[in-house]
C-alpha cells in the first residue's frame, strides 16, 4: 500500500469535525460511562469506610479517593480533538461498546477502533 493511500484513510484527528448529532451520541456516551466509573468509586469508597477502625484507614481512604479522582480527570477529557482516543480507552476498559458509539461517523470510528485494538 502506497502512503498517499494510507493518508487518504484517515483524516487527521485534529481535523475531524463532529456534528451536532454526534456529539449528543458522544456526550451521551461519555457521560454513561463516566457514571459508571463514578458509581464504582462510590461502591468502594462505602465498603473501606464501613471497615475503617483506626485513624490511619481514614488516610488510606483519603489516599485511594485523591488517587482515583487524578486518574478520572485523566482519563475523562472531553475535547472532541481527544475524544478518539478517550473512546478506545473506554473501551478497552470495558466501559463502553461500539454500539454505545453507533451514529459516529466511520471517520472516527477508525480511529477509535485503530487506537482500541
Amino acid at each position: 500500500m502506497f502512503i498517499s493511500q494510507v493518508r487518504n484513510r484517515y483524516t487527521p484527528l485534529h481535523d475531524l469535525k463532529w456534528s451536532a448529532a454526534e456529539k449528543v451520541i458522544a456526550r451521551k456516551a461519555f457521560d454513561r460511562a463516566l457514571k459508571q466509573e463514578l458509581d464504582a468509586v462510590i461502591e468502594k469508597t462505602k465498603s473501606m469506610a464501613q471497615k475503617i477502625q483506626q485513624p490511619a484507614c481514614v488516610w488510606k481512604l483519603e489516599s485511594f479517593l485523591t488517587k482515583r479522582r487524578n486518574e478520572i480527570d485523566c482519563e475523562y477529557d472531553y475535547r472532541y480533538s481527544i475524544l478518539p482516543f478517550v473512546f478506545s480507552a473506554l473501551i478497552r476498559k470495558g466501559r463502553l461498546s461500539e454500539e454505545d458509539l453507533q451514529g459516529l461517523r466511520e471517520d472516527k470510528m477508525r480511529y477509535i477502533r485503530k487506537f482500541a485494538a
